[in-house]
């Protein structure tokens, strides 16, 4: 069983590097491949190989597309503090920003009616 974990690990691992890597060279190409859902994908890979449950995949997703809405606040507020501060605060009050978005998303999605 720690084989299938260790796989898992690896390939993730992998992804993150060449994403690192590739935007050292490449910053467009970089955003690029880091924009794509690549984690999501892996999860939903991870998710179905280790269930078989197609139901639990598609939950996954509706989740993933809500979340994904307050995570761009992110890549907004990044850009802006770092014109101001040094890379650890920024990077600290971006990621903060990021949170209040989820946690105002959460309570949107809850008086509308949405199960995440």
């Amino acid at each position: 069983m720690w084989h299938h974990y260790l796989i898992k690990l690896v390939i993730s691992a992998a992804l993150i590097v060449i994403v690192s890597e590739v935007s050292k060279r490449y910053s467009l190409i970089g955003g690029l491949l880091a924009s794509l859902p690549l984690v999501s994908y892996l999860a939903m890979i991870w998710l179905y190989a280790d269930t078989r449950d197609a139901a639990k995949v598609s939950d996954l997703s509706w989740s993933i597309f809500w979340l994904v809405l307050p995570s761009l606040s992110f890549f907004i507020a990044l850009p802006l503090l770092l014109k101001r501060l040094a890379f650890v605060p920024s990077l600290l009050l971006a990621t903060l920003v990021m949170f209040v978005f989820y946690g105002v998303m959460m309570l949107i999605l809850r008086r509308a009616g949405v199960a995440v």
